[in-house]
C-alpha cells in the first residue's frame, strides 16, 4: 500500500517543465491494492492537497493529489459539461464536423461507468465517482498505472506482447463504444497498462440520442460472456445504476443499441458459426 511521500505520481519540479500528458502522468510507481469499495470512498472523501490541468484533452482535465493521512494517490476531476443547439467540431487532426445537439458533460463518465459494470466491463476503466471540488460538480477517477497510449503505441510501432489478447481486449471496447456511442474515443482516449490491458477514459461526448451503430463493420468478434450480458440489460436495470446521470431520451437510444448488437452478433453467428464470432 503507497504510504505518504510514496504518491503514484511525481510532484511537478518547476514551473519551466511542461506538464505531463494524461498517459504520462498516470505511469509512475504501482497503485495501492485497495477494493473497488475503498478507491470509492478515497475518491470521495479524502482531502485534496494538490491541483494542475493535464495537458491532452480538448476540455482540460484537472490532475489532483488526494490524501487520507495514510494514502497518497492521484485522480482526474472533469466539470465539463457543456450543451449546444449547433456545435462546429473540429481539432485532433480530424475533419470538421457539425453536431445538432451537442454534449459534453462529465456525467457521461459516470454513466459510462456505471453501465461498463453492469455488463462486466469495469475493470476496462478508472473507479468514478461524483464529487464537488473548487465550486464545481464533477466526475472523479482513480489515476490508472500505465505505460504509454494507443496513439503512442502506434507511432512508435509497438507490437502487444500478446496479440490474441490485445486484439480481443480492442473487440470488448469497440462493443462497448458502439454501445454507449462515444463519439470521441480517440487513441489518446485509450491508455495501456504496465501488463498491458486496456484502460478506457474519457466518456464525455458519449450516450449520443443517435440509435444506429457506429463502425459496425469493426464489430466481427465477442466475448462469450459479453453476449448474455448483453441481452440481460433493461432500462429500468440501467435506470437504477446510472440514476440521473443519463436522461430517459439518452438511455432508451442506448437500449435501440444494444438491440442492434445482439442481432448484429447472431446474425454474424449464423453466417459464420459461433467459433468464429465469439471467444
Amino acid at each position: 500500500m503507497t504510504r505518504i511521500g510514496g504518491a503514484l505520481v511525481a510532484l511537478l519540479l518547476i514551473s519551466a517543465v511542461p506538464a505531463p500528458t494524461y498517459a504520462q502522468a498516470v505511469a509512475a510507481a504501482p497503485a495501492p491494492q485497495l477494493t473497488v469499495e475503498q478507491m470509492r470512498d478515497f475518491l470521495k472523501t479524502a482531502k485534496i492537497i494538490r491541483s494542475r490541468t493535464t495537458s491532452k484533452g480538448i476540455t482540460a482535465p484537472k490532475r489532483l493529489t488526494l490524501s487520507d493521512g495514510v494514502i497518497t494517490h492521484d485522480a482526474v476531476f472533469q466539470s465539463v459539461d457543456e450543451r449546444q443547439t449547433v456545435a462546429n467540431l473540429t481539432g485532433g487532426g480530424r475533419q470538421a464536423k457539425t453536431e445538432l445537439n451537442f454534449v459534453d458533460s462529465y456525467r457521461y463518465n459516470l454513466g459510462a461507468y456505471a453501465v461498463a459494470g453492469l455488463l462486466g466491463l469495469d475493470h476496462m476503466m478508472p473507479v468514478h465517482v461524483e464529487r464537488r471540488w473548487s465550486g464545481a460538480v464533477g466526475s472523479i477517477s482513480w489515476f490508472a498505472e500505465s505505460i504509454m497510449d494507443e496513439s503512442d503505441r502506434l507511432k512508435k510501432k509497438i507490437q502487444p506482447p500478446k496479440p490474441t489478447d490485445w486484439n480481443n481486449q480492442m473487440y470488448r471496447m469497440r462493443i462497448f463504444t458502439a454501445l454507449v456511442r462515444d463519439t470521441d474515443r480517440n487513441l489518446t482516449n485509450v491508455l495501456i497498462s504496465p501488463d498491458w490491458k486496456v484502460i478506457m477514459i474519457d466518456f464525455s461526448r458519449a450516450f449520443r440520442l443517435q440509435p444506429e451503430l457506429m463502425y459496425s463493420k469493426d464489430l466481427a468478434k465477442m466475448d462469450r460472456a459479453l453476449l448474455p450480458r448483453l441481452e440481460a440489460l433493461t432500462k429500468d436495470g440501467v435506470k437504477q445504476a446510472v440514476g440521473d446521470w443519463l436522461t430517459s431520451a439518452e438511455i432508451d437510444a442506448m437500449m435501440k443499441r444494444r438491440d442492434l448488437l445482439v442481432a448484429h452478433f447472431k446474425k454474424l453467428i449464423a453466417d459464420l458459426g459461433e467459433e468464429k464470432v465469439l471467444y
